[in-house]
Formats: C-alpha cells, sequence, structure tokens
C-alpha cells in the first residue's frame, strides 16, 4: 500500500464532493471511475469536472494540455464492480447516511487486493462504524475533502479504531501527493473540522434568527473581524443545509445541546431552500 504507486481509483458517488476528488485526483495523473447509480448523475458529474477545468483555462491557472489529459483520465460507471475492477484506491463519496454507507463498503467484499486502500469522505459519521462493514476494516480511513474540492487545500484524515498504521500512512502521502495539507485525527464525532465549523456555523443562525443582524453583516463580521475566507452563513449555502442539518442532529444526539440545531434551519430545509444547490438558502443564488 504505497501513495506513490496509486494509478487506477474508483470513486463512489458523482454528486458534489465525489466529482470534486475525481478531478483532483485525475490532475495528478491517476486514471478515475467516477460511479453512481444514476447514469445522470455521472454524466453531471463528468461536466462538472470540464467545466471546473475549463474555468481554471480561462484563468490562467490551468494548462489546457492538464485540462484534457485530466478529462481523458476520467471516465463514468454505473457499475460499482466495475468502478472497483483494478484500483488501487476507492474512495465513497455517498450521502451522510450511516446505512447507506456501510452496505457500499460490505459490498465491496474481499475482491480488492491487500493493497487496495479504502476510504470514506463522511464529515460527521463514525469512520469505525463504517469500518465494521468491511471485509478489511484495518484498510479503512476516512479522507474528509472540503467543498470545492479542488480548491481547498485541507484534508483530513481520520484515524478509525481498526486503522491500521500502513492505511494511515498512506493516506496523509496521498493527500500530500494530490496538493492537500492532510491532518491527522482520532475518530470522534464531528472530528476536528466539523465540530468546530458546525458550531459556528449554529450560533450564526441563532444571530439570525433573533435579529441580531443580517446573514450579510454576520458574515462580514467573521471575515474582517475573524479573517474568514467565507461567512458561516455563505458556507452553510455552499455545503447545503440539508447536510448541515444532517450533521448537526447527529452531533446533537453525541455532544449535547450546543449542537441543537436551530429552527431556523429546520424551516428552511424543511421549505426546500437547500442553499446555492436550490437557489436559495440564507442568500438568494438565482441572481
Amino acid at each position: 500500500m504505497n501513495a506513490q504507486e496509486i494509478q487506477r481509483a474508483a470513486v463512489l458517488g458523482a454528486g458534489t464532493m465525489g466529482h470534486g476528488i475525481a478531478q483532483v485526483l485525475g490532475m495528478q495523473g491517476i486514471r478515475v471511475q467516477l460511479f453512481d447509480v444514476n447514469a445522470d448523475a455521472v454524466e453531471a458529474g463528468i461536466a462538472k469536472i470540464a467545466a471546473n477545468l475549463q474555468k481554471g483555462v480561462d484563468r490562467g491557472k490551468v494548462t489546457q494540455e492538464a485540462r484534457d489529459a485530466t478529462t481523458a483520465l476520467i471516465t463514468g460507471e454505473t457499475s460499482m464492480q466495475g468502478a472497483c475492477e483494478g484500483v488501487e484506491l476507492v474512495i465513497e463519496a455517498a450521502p451522510e447516511i450511516m446505512d447507506l454507507k456501510r452496505s457500499i463498503f460490505e459490498a465491496l467484499g474481499g475482491d480488492l487486493g491487500p493493497e487496495v486502500l479504502l476510504a470514506t469522505n463522511t464529515s460527521s459519521l463514525p469512520i469505525s462504524d463504517i469500518a465494521s462493514a468491511a471485509k478489511h476494516p484495518e484498510r479503512v480511513v476516512g479522507m474528509h475533502f472540503f467543498n470545492p474540492v479542488h480548491i481547498m487545500k485541507l484534508l483530513e484524515v481520520v484515524r478509525a479504531e481498526q486503522s491500521s498504521e500502513e492505511a494511515v500512512a498512506c493516506a496523509m502521502a496521498l493527500g500530500e501527493r494530490i496538493g492537500k495539507e492532510p491532518i491527522l485525527v482520532t475518530d470522534s464525532p464531528g472530528f476536528a473540522s466539523s465540530r468546530l465549523g458546525v458550531v459556528i456555523g449554529l450560533e450564526a443562525m441563532r444571530m439570525f434568527e433573533s435579529g441580531v443582524a443580517s446573514a450579510e453583516d454576520i458574515d462580514k463580521a467573521m471575515k474582517l473581524g475573524y479573517g474568514f475566507p467565507m461567512g458561516p452563513l455563505e458556507l452553510t449555502d455552499l455545503v447545503g443545509l440539508d447536510v448541515r442539518l444532517s450533521i448537526a442532529e447527529y452531533l446533537h444526539s453525541e455532544l449535547g445541546e450546543t449542537f441543537a440545531p436551530p429552527r431556523v434551519l429546520r424551516d428552511k430545509v424543511a421549505a426546500g431552500e437547500l442553499g446555492k444547490k436550490s437557489g436559495k438558502g440564507f442568500y438568494d443564488w438565482t441572481k
């Protein structure tokens, strides 16, 4: 299990995080099979990768040669078995549903060789519980990427109870290979980033809910006063209010009232105001 020897990878899930992960792997010369059960989702994911790369070309950050080489390395697949054939790396990027993630790792079975690193991109769910569904749990680690994946430098590598030292070292080295700055954390509710980020976001929502200030001014306070590159409410819109609610509910059950979801978050999710992906959240993205 060697990060420098990884030549083929499967990314399971073609959504926001999945296609971003596929892109950063492809940009480092790794051939990627992007899997989703929905063929339209696969097609949309590959189209978004192409659009991201073209933006990079337009801004002078990506060469046309790099764009063409990356797109040539990424193909779509609607069979998980087909996507995983011959790979040295599998990264699961399915929705934040424990039963779904466990079923994926259980389905991977024992067909993959001992050199294959298995990773989950969950932002808060316990890695040890996910790993326990795998035939080889010692090969499972958390690799928590951040949105947008092709821009954000942080990679949170999470050591599960079962993770071998070899698997952890491989994940850390892979993070460096693909241009990320990895940090290593122990499996615990919310890890480091989600636990800190969510509590700030939830307090910003409570301030908005009680009329302390507008969403724009709350975000401006954190950007100008504390150097945040993006305000907590704008970030919530980017991540997805439904995703934030799911994480908050889990952390609330594990860590207590600090993480209780505010009413405004529940109401917006119930109304379909999920943030940028739906056109409206704490901001109006249709404009």
